[in-house]
C-alpha cells in the first residue's frame, strides 16, 4: 500500500522530485544487498609479504638476473632482514642477519691478518664518527639513517632527482612503508650478466673533459667552455675520454716530476703560447721544465715565504700551519715550496678558458682540485684550514656583498690566517676590502709592499671568540641562526651571515691543533671515540704495511697522487704518511660527516657525491682506493656503472685501483674492468668479503 501511495504522489505536479528521490533510495538498497550477499573473494586483498615472489639465489649467492622483471624482487634473505627492520628500525638496506655479517668480516680480516676493526658511524651533522670493534652491522644501520638524513648532513637538496627507485613516503600504514622500502633496496648493484661495449667521448673539451664543469653545448654563440657553477649531465657519462692527440707517456716519477713533466700529457691548445710569456716554466724538447725558485713573483717564492714569516712570526710553516688552501692555481710554486716545509697545500683551480694550470700541478704531483667558485659553498666543512692564500688570484672579494670572503671566513679555522697578495690594487678596491674585512671582524696583522717583487701583502686573522661580533655598530653581515649547519656544503648556496665561533670544550674549533707531525696521532676532547680512532689507525697501518706495500705487486716509486674514494677517519691516508705520496680523502655525502676529523689530523679531503663526476681532470691519479664504497651505495645512483666509468676517467694509464667489498659486488665489477681491457692483478675472497686489485692500460675504444 505504501508503494501504491508513493506512486500516486509521483503523478502530481511535484512528482519529478519524488521520482529522483525514489531512484536514489532504490540505488542505495541495491548496493547494500549486493555487498551483503556477494562472495568475499571479490574484494581486493593486500599482500602481507613478498617472500613468495622472491628471486632464486644461485650457489654463488647472486640473484638470477634472467628472471628479474621491470619491477625487481627481493631475495629471501632480504625479506627476513626487512621483517626484523619493522621491529628494530635500524637494519641496513638488503642486509643479512648480523651473525652472518660478523662471521664474514671476521673471516676476511683473518685472511688479511689484521686486527678486527669495523666502523661505527653516527650521523650528527658536523661531528665525525669513529670505528667500532668489527661490528659492520652497526655501520650498515647507520647507513640507512644516512640516506634518510643526507639532506641535513650535507645540505643536498637534489637527492630525489638522483636516487633511482627511492619514493617519498606519505602517511600510511606500516605495511605500505615497508613495501616502499623494499622497492629501494631491491636487486644487485651491477648486473653480472651484462655485456658492455664502449666508445670514445666526443666532446668540446676532448681529452681534458670534466663532465660537471665543461659545457657541451654546440651553440656557436657560446664562447665559454666552462660552467660558472657545477652543472652535471642529466645522465652519467657512459663513454671513455680519449688520450691526448700526441699520445700519453708514462708520467715522470716523484720527486723528479717537481722539475719536469711530459709536455704531451698536459696538452692544451693555448698552453704553448702561454708558456712563451712565462719565466717559471720552460719548454725543453718533449718536457716542460720548472727552474727552481722561479715563480710569477719577482724575487722568487722562497723570498716571498720568508717575508710572510717575518711579518707575522706566529706563522710557523709545517708546525702550527699544516693545512692551507691556495685559491687560484698559477705556477704551483707556493704549494711546491711549502711542501718542503711539511705543509699540505691544496690548490683550488678556478677553471678558465686560457690554460689548465691545475692539470700541470697534478702532473707534477701537487694536490689540486677544480671547482667553480661563485654562488655555492666550497665542498669543505667549516673551520678546517689553518691558512688561506690568495696570490694574484683575481677574485673580486668585495663584489656581490662580499659573499666570497664570507665563505672564506666559514672554512677558515678560528684564529686562522688569510694571506692576500696583490700588485697595483686600485684605491677603490683597497677601501672596499678594508670595509668588508672590518665588517666580519678580521684583524689585519701586517701590511707590507715588498721592494723586490713590488707585491703588496696583507695578512688577516679570523677572530677566536664571539666577543668582537657584539662590538660591531652595524650587524652586517648578521650572525647565522643557531639551527643553520655550518658544515652543510654540498650544493648549498653561500650564506650572507657569520657562523658563531665554538666556545664549549666539547665543540670542534675551540683549540688549535697540535703541531705537525704530533697532530696526526692526537685526538682532542671533542672526538669522543678516541680509542676507536686509535684502533682504526692501527687497523689500516697493518693492512698497508702487510698487504698493500708488499703483497699487491705495485711499484710504489711510481705512485704519487692517491684518492681514497670512501675515507672514514683518514686511517688509510695516515698509514701512508711516511710514503712519498699524498692522499685526497673523499667523504661521500651519503655517509656520516667525518671530514672534520680528517682535517684535524693534518690531512685534507673533500665532500663528494659519487653519483656525479669528480672535480678533476682526466688522468689525475696514480691509485684509487675504495673500501666498501659500492656496497654502501645500494641503488642510490641511477647508473652505478657510471661510477666505474668515472674511475676510468680520473685514473692514469698504468695506474692502480684497489677495491675491498662484498663478493657479489666484486664479481661483476671484475667483468667491468675487463671490458676496459684492464689487467686483473689480484682477486681474493673468503666468505662473502673480497679484494680486487686492477691496473689500467693504454687501451682506448
Amino acid at each position: 500500500m505504501a508503494l501504491v501511495r508513493f506512486g500516486r504522489q509521483a503523478k502530481r505536479s511535484y512528482g519529478f522530485c519524488v521520482k529522483m528521490t525514489a531512484v536514489a533510495i532504490l540505488g542505495l538498497c541495491f548496493i547494500f544487498i549486493w555487498s551483503v550477499f556477494s562472495p568475499s573473494s571479490s574484494v581486493t586483498s593486500q599482500r602481507s609479504t613478498f617472500g613468495d615472489i622472491a628471486e632464486p639465489v644461485s650457489a654463488s649467492g647472486q640473484i638470477n638476473q634472467s628472471q628479474i622483471s621491470s619491477v625487481k624482487k627481493e631475495p629471501e634473505s632480504e625479506v627476513k632482514a626487512e621483517k626484523k627492520k619493522e621491529t628494530s628500525e635500524s637494519k641496513a638496506n638488503g642486509s643479512v642477519p648480523s651473525t652472518h655479517k660478523s662471521e664474514k668480516v671476521a673471516a676476511a680480516n683473518e685472511t688479511m691478518k689484521v686486527p678486527k676493526v669495523g666502523h661505527k658511524e653516527e650521523n650528527e651533522g658536523s661531528k665525525g664518527s669513529g670505528n667500532d670493534e668489527m661490528e659492520n652491522e652497526k655501520e650498515e644501520e647507520a647507513e640507512l639513517e644516512e640516506i634518510k638524513e643526507e639532506d641535513l648532513v650535507q645540505g643536498n637538496g637534489d637527492v630525489d632527482q638522483e636516487v633511482e627507485g627511492v619514493e617519498k613516503e606519505e602517511d600510511g600504514s606500516s605495511e605500505s612503508r615497508s613495501r616502499g622500502k623494499k622497492r629501494k633496496e631491491l636487486g644487485p648493484l651491477f648486473d653480472p650478466k651484462a655485456h658492455h661495449t664502449w666508445r670514445s667521448c666526443s666532446t668540446r673539451s676532448k681529452h681534458n673533459y670534466i663532465p660537471c664543469i665543461d659545457i657541451e653545448s654546440v651553440s656557436k654563440r657560446l664562447q665559454s667552455y666552462r660552467h660558472r657553477e657545477r652543472s652535471c649531465p642529466k645522465m652519467p657519462v657512459m663513454c671513455l675520454v680519449p688520450l691526448p692527440p700526441e699520445g700519453y707517456g708514462t708520467p715522470v716519477s716523484w720527486p723528479e716530476s717537481k722539475i719536469k713533466i711530459l709536455k704531451k700529457n698536459v696538452a692544451h691548445p693555448k698552453l704553448v703560447a702561454f708558456i712563451k710569456t712565462q719565466s717559471w716554466v720552460v719548454e725543453s724538447g718533449e718536457y716542460l721544465t720548472f727552474p727552481q725558485n722561479q715563480s710569477e713573483i719577482m724575487g722568487g717564492i722562497g723570498h716571498y715565504l720568508e717575508s710572510i714569516e717575518e711579518m707575522v712570526p706566529d706563522i710557523e710553516w709545517g708546525k702550527n700551519i699544516r693545512t692551507v688552501l691556495d685559491m687560484g692555481c698559477s705556477d704551483s710554486s707556493f704549494g711546491a715550496s711549502l711542501l718542503d716545509k711539511d705543509v699540505f697545500t691544496l690548490t683550488l683551480g678556478l677553471k678558465d678558458d686560457l690554460v689548465d694550470l691545475a692539470q700541470v700541478g697534478l702532473e707534477r704531483g701537487f694536490p689540486a682540485i677544480v671547482s667553480p667558485f661563485g654562488t655555492r659553498r666550497l665542498p669543505f666543512p667549516s673551520g678546517v684550514f689553518d691558512a688561506i692564500h690568495c696570490g694574484e688570484c683575481r677574485i673580486h672579494w668585495h663584489s656581490n656583498g662580499g659573499k666570497l670572503l664570507v665563505e672564506m671566513n666559514r672554512i677558515l679555522r678560528p684564529g686562522g690566517y688569510f694571506i692576500l697578495s696583490t700588485k697595483h690594487n686600485s684605491i677603490e678596491g683597497e677601501e672596499a676590502m678594508s670595509t668588508l674585512t672590518a665588517s666580519i671582524c678580521w684583524n689585519i696583522l701586517a701590511h707590507k709592499t715588498d721592494e723586490v717583487s713590488d707585491v703588496g701583502v696583507k695578512i688577516y686573522q679570523k677572530p677566536e671568540s664571539n666577543d668582537i661580533y657584539k662590538l660591531r655598530r652595524k650587524k652586517i653581515p648578521p650572525l647565522c641562526k643557531e639551527n643553520e649547519n655550518p658544515d652543510a656544503a654540498w650544493y648549498v648556496p653561500i650564506k650572507s651571515c657569520l657562523h658563531t665561533i665554538p666556545t664549549a670544550i666539547e665543540q670542534r674549533g675551540t683549540e688549535w691543533p697540535e703541531e705537525w707531525p704530533k697532530r696526526l696521532q692526537t685526538f682532542p676532547d671533542w672526538m669522543n671515540n678516541r680509542a676507536e680512532l686509535i684502533a682504526d689507525t692501527e687497523h689500516w697501518k697493518a693492512i698497508v704495511d702487510k698487504s698493500y706495500l708488499t703483497g699487491m705487486g705495485i711499484d710504489w716509486s711510481n705512485i704519487r697522487n692517491i684518492m681514497d674514494m670512501k675515507a672514514i677517519n683518514g686511517g688509510f691516508a695516515a698509514a701512508l704518511s711516511s710514503q712519498k705520496v699524498w692522499v685526497m680523502n673523499v667523504v661521500p655525502v651519503h655517509v656520516p660527516d667525518t671530514l672534520p676529523i680528517i682535517f684535524e689530523r693534518g690531512l685534507v679531503g673533500i665532500y663528494h657525491d659519487w653519483c656525479e663526476s669528480f672535480g678533476t681532470y682526466p688522468r689525475s691519479y696514480d691509485l684509487l682506493h675504495a673500501d666498501h664504497l659500492f656496497s654502501r651505495l645500494k641503488n642510490r645512483c641511477k647508473q652505478p656503472v657510471g661510477i666505474v666509468v668515472e674511475m676510468e676517467r680520473v685514473l692514469r694509464p698504468g695506474g692502480w685501483a684497489i677495491i675491498r667489498d662484498k663478493v657479489e659486488i666484486l664479481d661483476p665489477l671484475e667483468g667491468l674492468f675487463r671490458s676496459f681491457q684492464w689487467e686483473i692483478r689480484l682477486t681474493f675472497a673468503q666468505g662473502k668479503e673480497g679484494i680486487l686489485c686492477v691496473r689500467k692500460t693504454m687501451w682506448r675504444p
